[in-house]
């Protein structure tokens, strides 16, 4: 099927209502709109209520045959549609935005989009900061600027001054996910994709109550068979937003209740008593009945008064606690008799500033078909209108099979879209494995985990990355970062562990790896740190490990020393601390020990067997000391007999003199030898 030619870009609304379904295209054409096709269908069932979507399924079948009709008419398959949602549950913030400049500067349409950006971000913070209903999200379906500031002034528009500051005064407005959801869900299970996305009063207002008439006080109703939506204007623009969940289907109910009929024929009692004095009808008994005009205006007055009275309410409220200078009145659900006069009456004005607006807000609007220009037509043309108003700041793109709206700057990326759809961060980049965390001498330390795998992104199919620039209707995909391999660490890789203890071993530095110790347990090198170890890196070596390192067998009646002080094997030798052992007072002792001649070559010829005992007489640190009990001494015995505590170390080593040289510590003593100990 060809499609024909227009003058403009087709723009396909639809006004999904709780009693019929309206789609209109048509075209831009300089100031006018040119309405090409329009076309009309109730729903067969109840499938919505209040404005709101009960059976999904049906109203997608509803939306679909709407659709089909319209591209037959038209010629061309329509993929895009614009739509509005009644303002059921709906909730409104105000806020006001300011951006500065360093300097004066021409104002463009990139700073006006901007601003007014700022201004839809900042409503949506304040209302989730306000809103208490944390098991329902919200959605923004809309927002109208109340007032442009340029350096603080009120500005009608800011495009081509200049200003040194900007500010901006919004109304935006939210619905709850599920409303938004099921609109969304039935269009696209109609085979179309929503372009624009509004409320119904806003929408309405757009063709009812043009700019040149929004400097008065004015309220919009637009009646429909769920919900009655209201909007105010006052100094040019657009005040507040509101909707009482009262309208025509209220009516039919008490008819049908009077009249012991089904919602479809009470309907139709409905609307022929407005065009005839008396009607036919059929009863659930199948009994054939009549009823007149008038009678059906009686038993529908108090509802209408009662509509009537709630939606003053409304209106006064949104106005500040006072009346309105007018009401216009538009949709179905306003053309009930004796509506607009109980308005007018309850608001306290004349009956006749409440009126139904039709074709005279339709002077602009062309159509290319023969149609009665009623107040039917305002919304769905408005739906319409409305694309050209929002066509420009937000987009559509698929992320991750979820149709998003983006605000566009013309500079959006991908991850402009994974911030709109509320994607984590923290999902966007390598994710770091969980930190070992372990105390070394009770210091705490951290072994950090390792970085994963960057997400894997797609943009139409095509590799991409979070700069990647998105466009109307992109299709992204973003499979979400990993984490790395936990932080992990062994004994043996500790810097700590890998200075090694210097001591001397008979006179000959020997340089031994620390121990470390998990709980007060010795463990190796290979030990795997785990979370929470308390670990210990040990200062000193027992005489025991001393042996064992270096692989020598000592004889059980060997003397050992540390530091000239007699020890044992479990003696503490810290470093610089000395370790000697000797074969003395061992007579004809055959025991060997393995490494001995390289450990103590003189032993055998020092001691070849006990002598008689006799007295030396020294002097060790000015002070005489006399050494007693053998036959031969050597510069250790000394310690034996003087005051010095090798334990506490006092400084870096011990200094030895003899004779005013350093002394060795196996060198043998004279009668009247000088000595000097002392810690350096």
């Amino acid at each position: 099927m060809e499609g024909m030619r227009y003058k403009g870009q087709l723009v396909f609304g639809l006004d999904i209502g709780t009693r019929s379904i309206v789609g209109t295209v048509g075209y831009k054409s300089g100031d006018r709109f040119v309405v090409v096709a329009q076309r009309t269908k109730e729903h067969e069932t109840r499938a919505m209520l209040d404005g709101q979507i009960h059976d999904i399924q049906k109203v997608a079948d509803t939306i679909a045959d709407v659709k089909l009709q319209l591209e037959n008419a038209i010629g061309r398959k329509l993929t895009e549609v614009c739509i509005a949602a009644a303002g059921r549950v709906l909730r409104t913030v105000t806020t006001h935005v300011e951006y500065p400049f360093s300097a004066d500067r021409e104002i463009n349409r990139e700073d006006v989009y901007g601003l007014i950006a700022a201004g839809v971000e900042k409503a949506y913070q304040e209302f989730l900061d306000s809103q208490n209903e944390e098991d329902v999200k919200f959605y923004c379906v809309g927002h109208s600027v109340v007032r442009f500031y340029l350096n603080g002034y009120p500005m009608g528009n800011l495009e081509g001054h200049k200003a040194r500051t900007i500010g901006i005064d919004l109304i935006a407005t939210f619905l709850p996910d599920d409303v938004v959801d099921g609109l969304y869900k039935a269009v696209e299970l109609a085979g179309l994709n929503v372009s624009s996305l509004t409320l119904e009063p806003i929408a309405a207002i757009q063709l009812a109550i043009p700019e040149r008439f929004r400097m008065l006080n004015i309220a919009l109703l637009d009646v429909g068979a769920g919900t009655s939506d209201i909007s105010i204007t006052n100094d040019g623009c657009i005040l507040a937003y509101g909707m009482i969940p009262m309208a025509g289907d209220l009516l039919t109910e008490t008819i049908a209740k009077h009249c012991l009929v089904d919602f479809a024929t009470a309907e139709q009692i409905k609307r022929d008593a407005g065009m005839m004095e008396e009607i036919s009808y059929m009863d659930i008994m199948l009994l054939p009945q009549k009823i007149a005009s008038e009678e059906v205006k009686k038993i529908t007055s108090d509802v209408i008064n009662e509509m009537a009275s709630r939606a003053a309410e409304k209106i006064k409220e949104l106005n500040g606690d006072k009346a309105v200078s007018a009401v216009f009145v538009v949709g179905g659900g306003g053309k009930m008799p004796g509506y607009t006069e109980a308005i007018a009456e309850k608001l306290g004005i004349a009956k006749e500033r409440v009126a139904l607006r039709g074709e005279e807000v339709m002077q602009q609007i062309v159509f290319e078909e023969e149609v009665v220009k009623d107040s039917l037509l305002v919304t769905p043309i408005g739906i319409c209108l409305n694309f050209y108003e929002q066509s420009n700041n937000f987009i559509f793109v698929n992320f991750n099979e979820t149709r998003i709206k983006i605000y566009d700057n013309n500079k959006l990326t991908v991850a402009d879209a994974a911030m709109q759809a509320q994607f984590p961060n923290d999902g966007l980049f390598p994710k770091r494995g969980s930190a070992l965390n372990f105390t070394v001498n009770g210091k705490q330390k951290m072994a950090r985990g390792q970085l994963g795998e960057a997400a894997v992104i797609t943009v139409n199919g095509e590799p991409a990355d979070i700069n990647t620039p998105i466009h109307a209707n992109d299709m992204i995909k973003v499979v979400e970062s990993t984490a790395g391999e936990p932080g992990h660490m062994t004994i043996g890789e500790l810097p700590e562990i890998t200075e090694t203890l210097g001591i001397f071993v008979n006179e000959k530095k020997v340089e031994v790896p620390r121990f470390a110790s998990v709980g007060k347990v010795l463990q190796s090198g290979y030990y795997e740190i785990q979370e929470g170890d308390e670990i210990e890196i040990l200062n000193y070596y027992t005489v025991s490990q001393i042996v064992e390192f270096m692989d020598v067998i000592l004889d059980p009646h060997m003397n050992v020393y540390v530091n000239n002080m007699l020890a044992d094997q479990d003696t503490p030798v810290y470093e610089n601390f000395s370790v000697v052992w000797t074969l003395e007072n061992i007579p004809n002792s055959t025991d060997t020990y393995l490494n001995s001649e390289d450990a103590y070559p003189e032993a055998e010829d020092a001691y070849p067997e006990a002598k008689d005992e006799k007295l030396l007489h020294l002097m060790v640190n000015q002070q005489p000391v006399t050494l007693k009990g053998k036959s031969e001494y050597v510069f250790v015995d000394v310690f034996e007999e003087i005051n010095f505590d090798l334990t506490k170390p006092k400084g870096k080593g011990i200094v030895t003199n003899l004779n005013g040289r350093p002394a060795q510590y196996m060198e043998p003593l004279h009668e009247g030898d000088i000595i000097e100990i002392y810690w350096n």
